[in-house]
């Protein structure tokens, strides 16, 4: 591989990476890198929907379901910034091709837990997938756009605090590539816990990279535990059951078939709320009745498609029986300390997604503001790059290779950074709450 240069590199491709790029001139020669393929982005898994602002009256319950959820450790400005660009990014996504769930040309809303009222657009049950879709297709008709797939960051290049370039290898070759700005969005930390619904290479390696050159993180002990994937003794990533199945009305039991909870209430005390209850019953798993939607009419082999195929693969018949669920990892709500641009710390650096925090989510992630969040940011990511007078002299440095050369030793050290990080970051936090 050739070095090259480039006006921006954006590192991955979920719907952060493709609505930046999406949002540059196409007189800017951008590259974008991942580490597998394309579509196994966080992203892409997302599977309830994009909340929005229904219209002006709903602004106070939005803002306070997110403050609530985030147990108000949220920053007020970036959660007033999402909110009132949800109307106009979800309008952008519609003219990219989305196809939200609508009746007579009306489009849907269902609701999830934590929310006070139906704001949720949804496509199916795999809105993720239909949103990252739909952005790749634009992303590869732009003749200015390069993609590298099975393309790993290996480090950042910085010059007096100046981010100028990045590391990667690809087909066993490692090359610096330099750029006048860089974006990692690089997606969650899930790769680095034995349970979770990420996909297994999303492993947060640019939180470590950042540590290493004294970019600022932020909240990183702050991690989402899903109350619902389902249950199973096979290795590898855990299958989300959406939280939109039990906001469609879906209940929990014990394992004498019995309520214990509200099914409704914000992720974390439900995971706390599940866990608890396998710990009294001795059990690995709690049951999740999704008979009960039937039960209002609602169609749920087609609500729900590939959450029943899912099921019915695992030996489950959803539409006959309560199927097993439990907790795992699912969100990371801390990540690189960002701006309201998504600046970092050091010039031209920016992170955008879930490896950033802008300070949205708080403690606790309101369901389905994931999207919405990446993509409102994304955008203000390629409006600040915009908005640049005067173009850089492209800088370029001598770099020392062989350092990457045991790459393996290099990524079990950001692995045992990130761990190190969020196990401090846990200790502070309890300091400063005593």
């Amino acid at each position: 591989m050739n070095m090259k240069n480039y006006d921006v590199i954006i590192v991955g491709t979920g719907v952060g990476g493709c609505f930046t790029a999406l949002h540059l001139p196409e007189d800017k020669k951008v590259l974008m890198i991942t580490k597998s393929q394309l579509e196994e982005s966080d992203s892409f898994l997302a599977q309830g929907g994009i909340c929005v602002l229904r219209d002006e009256n709903d602004f106070d319950s939005f803002f306070e379901d997110t403050l609530r959820a985030g147990h108000y450790k949220n920053k007020k400005e970036s959660v007033e910034i999402m909110i009132n660009s949800s109307r106009e990014t979800i309008d952008e996504l519609i003219k990219f091709g989305v196809d939200f769930e609508n009746k007579d040309g009306e489009l849907l809303y269902t609701r999830e837990g934590a929310h006070s009222k139906p704001r949720i657009l949804y496509h199916e049950d795999v809105t993720g997938k239909e949103i990252t879709q739909k952005l790749l297709a634009q992303v590869k008709k732009r003749k200015n756009i390069e993609i590298l797939e099975y393309t790993t960051m290996v480090d950042i290049i910085t010059k007096e605090n100046k981010c100028i370039g990045v590391v990667i290898k690809k087909d066993e070759e490692i090359t610096p590539v330099f750029a006048e700005n860089i974006v990692l969005a690089t997606g969650g930390i899930g790769g680095i816990y034995e349970n979770s619904t990420n996909f297994p290479h999303l492993t947060g390696d640019s939180l470590a990279i950042c540590k290493n050159h004294g970019v600022k993180l932020k909240d990183i002990s702050y991690i989402q535990i899903h109350p619902t994937s389902l249950y199973s003794k096979k290795p590898g990533r855990k299958f989300l059951v959406s939280e939109s199945v039990r906001g469609e009305g879906a209940l929990l039991y014990d394992k004498n078939f019995e309520r214990f909870t509200d099914e409704l209430i914000p992720r974390d005390k439900l995971t706390e709320k599940i866990n608890a209850q396998m710990k009294k019953d001795n059990t690995n798993f709690v049951w999740l009745d999704m008979r009960e939607i039937i039960k209002k009419g609602i169609d749920i082999e087609k609500r729900f498609p590939n959450i029943i195929k899912k099921c019915r693969e695992e030996g489950y018949e959803p539409t006959k029986e309560c199927i097993p669920v439990v907790p795992a990892q699912h969100y990371f709500m801390g990540g690189i300390d960002v701006d309201s641009n998504s600046q970092t710390s050091m010039k031209n650096l920016y992170a955008v997604g879930e490896t950033s925090c802008n300070g949205v989510h708080g403690a606790n992630r309101l369901a389905s503001n994931s999207l919405l969040e990446s993509l409102v940011f994304a955008k203000r990511v390629a409006d600040h790059i915009n908005s640049k007078n005067e173009k850089n002299e492209m800088a370029v440095e001598e770099i020392d290779l062989e350092k990457y050369k045991n790459l393996t030793k290099l990524f079990q050290d950001y692995k045992n950074l990130i761990f190190k990080e969020i196990e401090e970051d846990k200790i502070r936090k309890g300091e400063e709450n005593e």
